[in-house]
């Protein structure tokens, strides 16, 4: 009885009556919902419309609008801002023909948003093309019942310590595996170059990771797989949340670890390259912890103890199979002598495009201090 009160009252409707109205024919119409990211940073919205053919590409999606006012983003005087679409997914929820599209969002004057981050990433990625950054990105979160406490967790305590549940098997071990399994299945269907998933240290928080993904393409599938997972979530009745540091204790918190590479770190002799990146990086430390989370590094400051698997939020460290540092090095990379690097330090609820980059800036475009160019002009 506690678990069923613990999910949504939507989660119970019937499902059965909506796959009746699922399995009629849309004569030739397409149903396209448009994603975007809300005045949070964090929250994503959406809303559909028809289309009279199916879109081939983003192209063929047109722009459209919404109101701002009712998601941080505008004034009530002066509402509509501008959906530009930008990234075109298979939509599992209604199924083919039926699209999802993820947009950019622009403001009366044709200006991004303060939360568009994805514009100012997109020039970044655009200059430092011919290095070819790859990206793979691990997304924490954990399961919260609609009452907001951990999903699974008792009622009015805690479940035992850390130890049995990360990658757990059994109904002691692991909750809500249901969630995960559709999810993975639902980003597969969709196109997201989801590439794996498993249970965390702390019981009912969980990862997936998306990528390689080269360039601006790693903050577009990873804010889709993000809103697939809320979407998900919603059918199953409970909230997923990115907080970094959900539950104080001795628990676990939730970041979004980030791979990179670029292609001379790739080859031969690439552990180089990597040593060149990780002492741009240390010497840059500040601004990275600034751009990690969206509130400037308080979110991280809560995760970032230098226990439970983190580095000390005030200081840069690196180390070959470190979990404990900043930036990691893969063992295998440290015995081929090329490969990649972890960077550790981003909150699950970072910014993908944030942090890809401000990587980019660091390690490619060789800039220091906190401050960033501005490359519009060049």
């Amino acid at each position: 009885r506690a678990v069923a009160m613990s999910v949504s009252h939507s989660s119970r409707l019937n499902k059965l009556v909506r796959e009746q109205y699922m399995r009629l024919p849309q004569d030739g119409k397409v149903q396209v919902t448009y994603v975007w990211i809300d005045g949070s940073g964090e929250g994503v919205r959406c809303k559909s419309r028809t289309l009279d053919k199916e879109p081939k590409s983003v192209e063929d999606v047109p722009e459209w609008n919404f109101d701002g006012s009712s998601t941080a983003q505008a004034e009530g005087s002066n509402s509509d801002m501008f959906l530009v679409p930008v990234c075109m997914f298979r939509d599992p929820f209604c199924l083919d023909p039926n699209k999802l599209v993820l947009c950019e969002v622009l403001k009366y004057n044709r200006k991004p948003a303060e939360t568009n981050l994805r514009h100012t990433c997109k020039k970044v990625m655009d200059l430092v093309k011919d290095s070819h950054p790859w990206f793979g990105m691990e997304q924490e979160y954990t399961l919260l019942g609609i009452n907001g406490h951990p999903y699974g967790w008792p009622d009015n305590g805690f479940p035992g310590p850390q130890g049995p549940y990360y990658c757990g098997v059994g109904a002691d071990k692991v909750y809500g595996r249901d969630i995960v399994e559709s999810h993975y299945k639902a980003c597969l269907y969709a196109g997201v170059k989801i590439c794996g998933t498993n249970a965390e240290v702390m019981p009912s928080q969980w990862e997936f990771q998306v990528g390689p993904c080269e360039g601006i393409e790693m903050g577009d599938h990873l804010w889709m797989a993000r809103f697939i997972l809320h979407r998900v979530c919603e059918d199953f009745g409970v909230v997923a949340t990115l907080d970094p540091k959900p539950m104080t204790g001795n628990w676990n918190g939730a970041g979004c670890h980030t791979n990179y590479s670029t292609e001379e770190m790739r080859r031969e002799g690439g552990l180089k390259h990597i040593e060149a990146a990780i002492e741009k990086l240390s010497k840059r430390h500040d601004y990275h912890i600034c751009v990690y989370d969206p509130r400037g590094g308080r979110d991280n400051s809560r995760r970032l103890t230098g226990h439970h698997e983190t580095s000390n939020i005030f200081e840069f460290s690196a180390g070959v199979a470190n979990r404990g540092a900043s930036i990691r090095i893969p063992r295998q990379v440290g015995q081929d002598g090329y490969g990649y690097f972890e960077d550790r330090r981003p909150a699950a609820n970072c910014d993908p495009y944030a942090v890809t980059e401000a990587i980019m800036r660091t390690t490619v475009l060789n800039e220091t201090g906190v401050e960033t160019k501005d490359y519009a002009d060049h």
